[in-house]
């Protein structure tokens, strides 16, 4: 590149740069970073930015929303935690009951709704709890039977009372019941609620012999045929000398149905009518301590609690709804727990005529939001409370209500012919007529008695299900007993009256303590 000879090149100046920039120039940052200039964002990182933010800014409003809430209820009631109690003395207890919900593996997420949403309160107020729950469908209808079952057997003496071995001070019976009485029960959702009913129904109507289920149905087991072995002649030169280790069942002609629960004297014949009777000998009980009590005792108020379990694909859009609307469900339990400190109670309705129209035009009940129901307290569509919370029971997967008990009969039916092979491959390894196999020796297949004994755990599963589920299911009604009326009561929201008379208590206990912290700093 020419140049003349006159010209002279002068390096343009620089713009005088800002203290700052001047210091952070020497810092390693690249200078280009130092002359950005901020600018509108593009349409796509406004939409993105927006959104985000959006969702971003609900949840924590949620989040911050629910702590308020569930704050709100524990200034309500934690006064109630600074009574003092003397060292003999035990805190109110109230009973948790929860079931599982169809078609989720997860058996206690009643229970787990229950301590994140109503327990707060609870330990707030100083009320201690104790949580009972159902593994499979019927096992809580079977706990609340057996449970009043043994309370009756106690007050009509035959049964002993518990011994006190280290004749260490224990409350009385008498004591203990008041203590339930004033405590209160929990029901967690509608097929909880179906269990529990049924429960005391059958508790308060069936006799009091204690039955062995598993003996129970051994005994139905005996004639199924599917451990009997078929009509063969027995080979003459069958030998049943010294070198036969263990004689069994096996090598004698068509054998009988052997069970490993039944005693060797049930397992002999007996005529039709020792078949039939009670293993507990029902005769030993008088007929006046057997019959069901034509009046019952008083039973503890029971607070209803709605609850839904959201499965499957389809319910992903409630899913979400959920998840940024959780103060709606703190609210729900809070008001529940709160509920049941209180203690304003009121007749349940039944079936029954006779109550019904007293307080048909209010059920008010603690309901779980749903998207279609943001929030609700006061049912008032249903005239009985044995209707509470049905609209949960359209939750339920379809599937699985249509063909619950058909998917029991498919697993009975592919086990059964499963079992004849095993069985064959058990008594022919039993008897020495073939040896076993190289896998056979490396992994023993099971033996006649672990089969019947299998066979025995899957029955008491299969029948438990079945009667369970016809507990539970939509079509079934819940269980009522005449009886019941003015006996049961229900949890209510408190009102105006007893809320105010409430608050007024927290106020005196609040002064009381305030006083007597105020004595103890001057002396």
């Amino acid at each position: 590149m020419s140049t003349n000879g006159g010209d002279s090149l002068f390096p343009k100046p620089q713009p005088q740069q800002s203290g700052i920039k001047t210091v952070l120039q020497y810092t390693g940052i690249p200078p280009s970073w130092l002359d950005k200039r901020p600018k509108v964002p593009s349409r796509n990182w406004l939409i993105f930015l927006s959104v985000t933010s959006a969702i971003t800014g609900y949840y924590f409003y949620d989040r911050k929303q629910c702590k308020n809430i569930r704050q709100e209820y524990v200034d309500k009631v934690k006064h109630l935690s600074k009574v003092p109690l003397h060292s003999m003395d035990l805190p109110r207890k109230v009973t948790v009951y929860g079931s599982k919900w169809p078609a989720d593996e997860d058996y206690d997420r009643s229970l787990k709704y229950f301590r994140k949403y109503i327990k707060p309160i609870l330990v707030s107020a100083a009320v201690d709890y104790e949580m009972i729950n159902g593994r499979r469908h019927g096992d809580l209808a079977e706990r609340v039977s057996n449970d009043i079952k043994k309370l009756r057997r106690l007050e009509a003496g035959i049964d002993p009372p518990p011994m006190n071995v280290m004749n260490l001070p224990t409350i009385t019976p008498e004591a203990k019941r008041k203590r339930q009485l004033e405590g209160g029960i929990i029901l967690v959702g509608r097929a909880t609620f179906k269990e529990y009913m049924a429960g005391l129904t059958r508790g308060w109507t069936e006799g009091l012999e204690v039955v062995d289920k598993e003996e129970q149905l051994a005994r139905v087991l005996e004639s199924d045929g599917h451990f009997d072995e078929p009509d063969v002649e027995l080979d003459k030169n069958l030998s049943f000398g010294d070198d036969e280790p263990i004689p069994t069942a096996s090598k004698l002609a068509p054998s009988k149905s052997f069970s490993p629960f039944v005693s060797p004297l049930l397992q002999t014949p007996s005529s039709p009518t020792q078949t039939s009777s009670s293993p507990s000998n029902s005769s030993s009980i008088p007929s006046d301590l057997n019959t069901p009590p034509a009046t019952l005792p008083p039973h503890p108020p029971i607070l209803l609690v709605s609850f839904t379990n959201l499965i499957g694909l389809t319910y992903i859009p409630h899913m979400i709804w959920d998840f940024f609307n959780e103060r709606h469900k703190v609210r729900a339990g809070a008001e529940a727990a709160y509920s049941i400190i209180v203690g304003q109670t009121r007749p349940m309705i039944g079936n029954s005529s006779e109550s019904a129209p007293a307080f048909a035009g209010e059920i008010p009940t603690v309901t779980e939001p749903t998207p279609a129901h943001a929030f609700q307290t006061d049912v008032t569509a249903s005239p009985t409370d044995l209707d509470f919370d049905k609209e949960a029971e359209s939750y339920y997967k379809s599937s699985l209500v249509k063909s619950f008990l058909s998917d029991l009969e498919k697993a009975r039916e592919s086990y059964y012919a499963d079992l004849k092979k095993k069985l064959e491959t058990a008594r022919a390894l039993a008897r020495g007529t073939r040896d076993p196999s190289k896998e056979e020796k490396n992994y023993p297949p099971p033996t006649e008695v672990e089969l019947r004994a299998e066979r025995m755990k899957k029955e008491l599963r299969w029948r438990g299900d079945e009667s369970g589920w016809k507990i539970i299911r939509p079509e079934a009604a819940t269980a009522w007993d005449d009886r019941f009326n003015g006996v049961l009561n229900v949890y209510t929201r408190p009102s105006a009256e007893r809320e105010a008379d409430f608050q007024a208590e927290a106020q005196a206990i609040l002064e009381r303590e305030k006083s007597r912290e105020q004595e103890a700093e001057h002396n």
